[in-house]
């Protein structure tokens, strides 16, 4: 590809100098120092450097340093730094499938055959594992584990609150969940290391499609593995003749209790109508107990509010 200020590269300006990169940059997100001093020259190209507009991540591997927080520019540049044959995988991978339950921040994930190195650097962790042609599909001219592996993969390997919620909404919005259900456990059955195994195989059963977070998620996970029974995710509350009141996160309807997720951006300033929410299903039988982010990191007050509901209701 050409730009009219060298081949191969889109993002210099006319004359050679880093100036015009941002207008450009973006049509490749990474590449090698070499090409880059091909195009630039050597000498603005270290001056791009130690002003700060481009970066080295690693050795040899040129990126715009505005681009960094963009996990496809990173992921290319670890491509292109890795060498092939080299696959996007783990949390990194079901970033660029697209799920919101996985940071797009932390280290880039690649996983190489058993052939070659398997030396992590600083933002780069490298996996070795054995992986068909059938295994890998292209996002954006980059090799990324296809997300049925990709998901049983983190159910095992990874973070399980954050593996789960990406499971969680990749049923929500498959056309086919089921089928995509089957095709993970699948992936578990066939896994060498049989570590973890039955613990992703209840996670993939416990996951229901219809949560509307990832936090929603990783309370139904919190609250199935404190060993209470399993709620209804996005139980509706109707009246007498079928019509729609409420749509309670989660819920156990034959104890009437129900649990209601408070993020952020969807509760700010909403609590004087929580609070009139929460009267109107009082007076409809119903205790909710409320969680915020905070009770993700510490569930214990969410737990022993949901036990003595319980107790509460069993007498």
């Amino acid at each position: 590809m050409s730009t009219g200020c060298g081949q191969g590269v889109a993002w210099c300006s006319a004359d050679g100098q880093p100036g015009g990169m941002s207008q450009n940059w973006g049509v490749r997100g990474a590449v090698s120092r070499r090409e880059a001093a091909a195009v630039m020259g050597e000498r603005a190209l270290r001056t791009a450097l130690d002003a700060g507009t481009l970066t080295q991540p690693w050795r040899g591997v040129v990126v715009r340093t505005a681009d960094l927080g963009d996990v496809r520019t990173r992921a290319e540049a670890a491509v292109l730094f890795v060498g092939h044959p080299v696959v996007i995988s783990g949390p990194t991978a079901l970033a660029l499938h697209g799920c919101a339950a996985v940071s797009d921040t932390g280290p880039v994930h690649v996983t190489v055959p058993y052939s070659r190195s398997a030396r992590s650097r600083r933002g780069l962790v490298r996996h070795q594992n054995r992986y068909e042609a059938g295994d890998v599909v292209e996002i954006g001219g980059l090799p990324v584990f296809a997300l049925d592996l990709a998901v049983s993969e983190q159910l095992c390997d990874g973070d399980k609150r954050v593996a789960f919620g990406c499971l969680d909404e990749v049923l929500r919005r498959h056309d086919d969940p089921e089928t995509f259900r089957s095709a993970v456990r699948e992936r578990l059955a066939a896994r060498d290391d049989r570590r973890h195994v039955a613990r992703a195989l209840a996670l993939t059963e416990l996951a229901t499609g219809r949560a509307d977070s990832p936090p929603e998620s990783s309370l139904l996970m919190i609250v199935v593995e404190a060993g209470f029974p399993v709620p209804e995710a996005q139980f509706p509350v109707q009246t007498v003749d079928g019509r729609l009141l409420y749509v309670l996160d989660l819920a156990w309807e034959s104890w009437r209790i129900a649990l209601e997720y408070d993020g952020y951006d969807a509760h700010e300033g909403r609590a004087a109508y929580d609070a009139e929410r929460d009267r109107r299903l009082s007076g409809r039988g119903w205790q909710v107990i409320r969680a915020r982010a905070q009770d993700l990191r510490d569930p214990s007050r969410v737990l022993g509010e949901l036990e003595r509901a319980f107790n509460d209701r069993s007498r």
